[in-house]
């Protein structure tokens, strides 16, 4: 009985121990954009990207993604949103935050990252969508140029939704090229359960 009851507990403490580690599932929060062209959930990575998934929820929270579109869709590579109206007016946004690309994340095909220019800490609210293992985007050093784009988030259902924005034609808008002719608009951003 005692040999049965070690196994039982060694068991439980092995299963608890792989739980904490994947506890992504059960213990972060969930995004549901519904888009023109259907819903994408996404599982945000609160533990490994602090900052830019307390962000991006400051951000759905207020309603700042509700009418935004999905503005450069670039086939095989990603599709980015989240900082122009349909109007195709960029956006009044809070003040920009820390680089996290740093955090062990990679840019793998159904990740969120934050959009950002060439300044390392820039990022505000755009975020794209990886359609491909896009190695190159990772932190590779703590240089301009090796700070990567910081993953915070992972596509958890509707990336079929997201590969039709790569079915959709584009072309040039507002001095940006890669934008679909037909908006592709977040008609609603909200944390689920």
């Amino acid at each position: 009985m005692r040999i049965t009851l070690l196994a039982l507990m060694l068991f439980l403490t092995t299963t608890l121990s792989f739980a904490k580690e994947n506890k992504m599932s059960d213990s972060s929060t969930k995004v549901k954009l519904t888009t023109s062209l259907g819903a994408i959930t996404i599982q945000l990575n609160a533990e490994k990207a602090p900052i830019s998934a307390a962000n991006f929820l400051t951000y759905v929270n207020e309603g700042f993604y509700n009418g935004t579109i999905f503005h450069r869709v670039i086939p095989g590579f990603m599709a980015q949103g989240g900082g122009f109206d349909a109007s195709f007016t960029q956006k009044a946004v809070h003040a920009p935050i820390k680089n996290e690309a740093d955090n062990g994340l990679l840019n793998k095909r159904g990740t969120l990252a934050m959009a950002r220019t060439n300044v390392v800490d820039s990022a505000t609210a755009q975020f794209f969508i990886n359609y491909k293992d896009n190695g190159f985007l990772n932190y590779t050093s703590p240089t301009s140029s090796g700070w990567g784009y910081a993953v915070f988030g992972e596509v958890i259902e509707g990336m079929e939704v997201v590969d039709a924005m790569a079915q959709q034609p584009t072309g040039n808008r507002g001095g940006h090229q890669d934008v679909p002719k037909t908006d592709i608009i977040i008609e609603k951003a909200e944390v689920i359960e």
